[in-house]
């Protein structure tokens, strides 16, 4: 079968696109497109506990924590521990991690702006039927393989 006529390459395809379009926004910034989606997975309000943050986005925890302690330098984030529980520690955004949450949360409304402008909506519906078969259909695949003793990458596999 010809790569162009797999779904798994138009999904990659796709998502390197938008990917490299973002980090040319973020990059005007001083941000990257990780970065942003970091930020605006972060609770505006009561911050987020930094074990959900990781897994929201598919990112290795080494990853994560190297970013968190970044973004922690540069003053767009602070760390809460939990004074009951020292191992539970929340991220909030500080008042220029909210200003750089807000210049992502705008890339991802020109971009959304952009395509249902572009993208008859009855299309669209239809695309995100689609994307949710085929998530379904990888998160059947992922849990017979977990059952059959099959080590998947834990960011990924839950």
């Amino acid at each position: 079968m010809k790569k162009e006529k797999t779904v798994d390459y138009h999904i990659k395809t796709g998502w390197h696109a938008i990917s490299r379009m973002y980090n040319a926004y973020a990059a005007r910034y001083d941000m990257t497109m990780s970065i942003g989606y970091v930020l605006l997975n972060i609770d505006i309000e009561q911050g987020t506990p930094a074990t959900k943050i990781g897994p929201l986005l598919g990112m290795e925890p080494r990853s994560l924590v190297r970013m968190l302690k970044n973004l922690e330098e540069r003053g767009w984030i602070r760390r809460l521990i939990d004074e009951n529980d020292k191992r539970f520690v929340r991220i909030l955004l500080t008042d220029l991690g909210k200003e750089k949450r807000e210049i992502a949360r705008e890339g991802v409304i020109q971009f959304n702006n952009a395509i249902r402008e572009n993208i008859p909506l009855d299309k669209l519906v239809v695309f995100f039927e689609v994307m949710k078969d085929i998530n379904r259909l990888v998160d059947d695949e992922n849990t017979k393989l977990k059952a059959n003793g099959i080590v998947l990458n834990s960011d990924y596999a839950d």
